[in-house]
């Protein structure tokens, strides 16, 4: 009899105990990693919408006080206009913002207004926000 020299012993197949259980471990650890990082992508969007609102109810108060200045054709607004507004800023439960200031400045002769809003952001850990728009008024 002729023996084979090219032949390769047989191989010995061991019982693999438990692959498949850290396999499903990794895949589950992949898989919470996905989440957690959905959910923190989730909880900074809602942080900048709130931002956003904030910035948009700013910038219609600033509006608001300019409408006014048009209409009475005056780079100052009336002293209970001015109050009116400054309350309206400071009325978070209403249009307004949290600890809402808001003040209207004319630098000088040449029709310049400037409008000036600061509010304490609750979704920035309680950080000081602004909001200022200069308007030339004729």
């Amino acid at each position: 009899m002729k023996k084979n020299l090219n032949r390769r012993p047989a191989a010995r197949h061991w019982p693999v105990r438990g692959f498949t259980l850290i396999e499903v471990m990794v895949a589950l650890l992949v898989f919470s990693l996905g989440v957690l990082g959905m959910v923190g992508m989730q909880a900074r969007a809602m942080q900048f919408g709130a931002q956003s609102e904030d910035r948009m109810r700013a910038a219609l108060l600033a509006d608001e006080i300019v409408a006014s200045m048009w209409a009475n054709q005056s780079t100052t607004p009336g002293s209970t206009t001015l109050a009116a507004w400054q309350a309206r800023v400071k009325d978070s439960t209403g249009s307004g913002l949290l600890n809402g200031v808001g003040t209207v400045s004319s630098a000088d002769t040449s029709g310049v207004v400037t409008i000036t809003i600061t509010w304490t952001s609750p979704s920035r850990n309680s950080t000081t926000a602004s909001y200022m728009t200069q308007v030339a008024m004729p």
